[in-house]
C-alpha cells in the first residue's frame, strides 16, 4: 500500500512525530484532499498541549489546510477530483442539534473540528466530510489561502456580520496574525479604520495595510485616542490580551461594540457602569461554515487582500510550530508538502 507522511502527537504535551501511514481511502460522505499547504494557529496548541476536552491520541493538528481533492468517496454531491480546497476549523456539523436546525453550523453541539477531533493538515493527505470544504479562487496560492480559513474567516466573517456600515470606524487592536487581516478586511470593507497596537515602530505597517489612524498602545490612554477619533462603532479585538481589551472600551461609540477574537483565558476588568451610557457591549465571535471561508477567500482574491506567510516544510514541523508560538512570525507559519 502507498504511505504518506503525518506529523502525530501521541499524548497531551507530547512531541511531535513525524511518521508513515498508509494513506486513507475516503468513506461515505468523505473526500481526500492531497494538502499542499497548511497554516498554523495558536489554537493547535489545543492538540498539542491536551487543552482541549476529550482529543483521542494520536492526532494530527492543523485547521488552515489549502490542497486539492484526489478521491472522492459514495453520497458525495458536487465535489469532484481535481477541485482546489480549503479546510477550516468547522470539520463538519451533525445537522440536529438546536444550533444547526437554526443554521448556525459553527455552534454545532457536535461538529468534527479539523486537527482536534479529526485528524488535520500536518500531513500529506487528509480525509475530510464534504460538508467541511470551500473552493479556492485561482488568484490565491495554497500558501495564501491556508490562512484565510482561519484567521482570514475569523475576521472578515465577524465584521460582516457586526452590523457596521460603509463609512463607520472600524478599531482593530493588535496588529499579528489575525490583526494584520483584521486592518486589510476593514479597510478593502469601506470602514474607516483605525489600528491599535504596542509602539510606534508599527504604525508603517498598519497603513501600509490599509489603516486611516494608527494609536500607540504605550503612547497614552487608548480609549482617550479612540473618543478623539470620534469613537469606534465596532473594536476588533485580536490581541490575546484581556487587559489591552478592557483599555478599548471606553472608546466605543454609542451602540458600539468590542468584539472578542482572540482568546486570553484571564479574567477581563472593566466599569460596567461604562455600558450602560453609550449602549455599548461585548460579544465574541466564532470562524464560520465552509460557506464563509469560501466567501472570505473570494473577497480576498478580489479585493487584494492577502496574509503575510512564513513557509517551512512538513519535516520541520515542530520549528514552524514553535515560530508559531513565539509569536515573532510576521504574521502566519504555513507548512507546505511539496505535493
Amino acid at each position: 500500500m502507498p504511505k504518506m507522511r503525518a506529523v502525530q502527537v501521541t499524548r497531551p504535551g507530547g512531541p511531535f512525530e513525524m511518521v508513515e501511514r498508509e494513506i486513507p481511502q475516503p468513506g461515505p460522505r468523505q473526500v481526500r484532499v492531497k494538502v499542499q499547504a497548511c497554516g498554523l494557529c495558536h489554537s493547535d496548541s489545543l492538540t498539542k498541549e491536551g487543552h482541549w476536552p476529550g482529543i483521542s491520541y494520536p492526532r494530527v493538528p492543523g485547521h488552515e489546510i489549502a490542497g486539492v481533492i484526489d478521491a472522492v468517496g459514495p453520497e458525495v454531491p458536487r465535489w469532484k477530483a481535481g477541485q482546489r480546497v480549503g479546510v477550516g476549523w468547522l470539520g463538519s456539523y451533525c445537522g440536529y442539534c438546536e444550533s444547526c436546525r437554526r443554521g448556525s453550523f459553527v455552534t454545532c453541539a457536535n461538529q468534527l473540528i479539523s486537527g482536534i477531533s479529526m485528524d488535520g493538515g500536518y500531513q500529506d493527505y487528509v480525509l475530510v466530510p464534504f460538508e467541511g470544504l470551500a473552493l479556492i479562487p485561482d488568484e490565491l496560492s495554497p500558501v495564501e489561502a491556508g490562512p484565510l480559513t482561519c484567521a482570514g474567516i475569523t475576521t472578515f466573517n465577524s465584521l460582516r456580520n457586526s452590523g457596521a456600515r460603509g463609512g463607520d470606524t472600524v478599531a482593530v487592536l493588535g496588529i499579528g496574525g489575525l490583526g494584520h487581516l483584521g486592518v486589510q478586511f476593514a479597510a478593502k470593507m469601506g470602514f474607516r479604520t483605525i489600528a491599535i497596537a504596542r509602539g510606534k515602530d508599527k504604525e508603517p505597517l498598519a497603513r501600509q495595510l490599509g489603516a486611516h489612524h494608527y494609536i500607540d498602545s504605550q503612547a497614552g490612554d487608548v480609549s482617550e485616542a479612540l473618543q478623539k477619533l470620534g469613537g469606534a462603532k465596532i473594536i476588533l479585538a485580536t490581541a490575546t490580551n484581556a487587559e489591552a481589551m478592557a483599555a478599548t472600551i471606553g472608546g466605543l461609540s454609542v451602540d458600539g461594540r468590542l468584539i472578542v477574537l482572540g482568546a486570553d483565558f484571564k479574567p477581563m476588568q472593566l466599569v460596567t457602569a461604562g455600558l450602560i451610557g453609550r449602549r455599548s457591549g461585548i460579544y465574541g465571535w466564532p470562524s464560520g461554515s465552509s460557506i464563509d471561508s469560501e466567501d472570505t477567500m473570494r473577497f480576498s482574491a478580489m479585493a487584494g487582500v492577502r496574509p503575510m506567510t512564513e513557509t517551512f516544510p512538513l519535516e520541520k514541523a515542530q520549528e514552524a510550530y514553535d515560530r508559531m508560538m513565539s509569536n515573532k512570525a510576521r504574521f502566519r507559519v504555513v507548512i507546505t508538502t511539496g505535493n
